[in-house]
């Protein structure tokens, strides 16, 4: 019933926004707003541009709902296009400078039944502020063994390609913000929901989860919802709308 709910609310906003007046153009916070409603894709791209300074940047990542500690190692399970799959996401002590900023590199190994789906290779950086920010990722889907697309690849300055907040210094409801863009490839977004919701999976149970709710308009029809713990971050990734998809967080394991 509640995802229902969303998904209609999400709709109805979304159709109504579009129909407005463009929103202003977005700020050096990759196009975050405190409106009552998430910004629409067209807004939010016209212009988008973020002032990265590196010297705003800090070498560590320690949002609470996004940590990265080099050497740690997440390992989900769950179901994707209809087959259970696994993916260990492994944050390494490997980084990559982009538009003169240190990126952390982190691994995705996504498997089913010990076959090789897709492999994906993340850049994040944490500001001074404590917002992290997502610089781009390479990414590779496989059949047989063989890779066979390798679409949603994009790095931050290159060919118009912008970052985008992953996750905010200090979560407000009901914030909205840019997650990535480059256009046609990579424009996904996000939306504050909730700060206090109740989620349960096999690594543990919490009271007050981050909730937010993450669209692109290239798959308009497609709605998730990712629930963040503190002192953990991402737990559970679930299908709203779309698709019967389902990512549990099962192990966390320190280097």
């Amino acid at each position: 019933m509640y995802r229902k709910l969303i998904v209609a609310l999400f709709g109805a906003t979304l159709l109504s926004a579009c129909s407005s007046s463009p929103a202003p153009s977005p700020t050096a916070r990759a196009g975050s707003s405190t409106g009552p409603a998430p910004s629409t894709p067209a807004s939010v791209a016209s212009g988008y541009s973020p002032a990265i300074e590196p010297a705003n940047f800090v070498t560590t990542i320690d949002n609470p709902y996004f940590p990265l500690v080099p050497g740690t190692t997440f390992v989900y399970e769950g179901v994707r296009d209809g087959q259970n799959q696994r993916d260990e996401v492994v944050v390494t002590h490997e980084t990559k400078v982009i538009l003169g900023v240190t990126c952390v590199v982190v691994q995705d190994t996504a498997t089913h039944g010990g076959t090789l789906l897709e492999k994906t290779e993340d850049w994040y950086a944490q500001d001074k502020e404590g917002n992290v920010w997502y610089f781009g990722e390479d990414t590779a889907e496989y059949e047989d063994g063989q890779v066979s697309s390798t679409e949603g690849s994009w790095q931050a300055g290159v060919d118009g390609a912008q970052p985008g907040i992953v996750m905010d210094a200090h979560p407000e409801v009901p914030t909205s913000y840019r997650q990535e863009y480059y256009k046609g490839q990579a424009e996904d977004m996000a939306w504050v929901v909730s700060l206090d919701r109740p989620v349960d999976v096999p690594f543990g149970s919490y009271d007050d989860a981050l909730l937010t709710i993450e669209w692109s308009p290239l798959e308009p029809k497609v709605i998730d919802e990712k629930y963040y713990a503190s002192g953990v971050g991402l737990v559970l990734e679930v299908a709203a709308a779309g698709g019967d998809e389902r990512a549990e967080l099962v192990s966390v394991t320190a280097g």
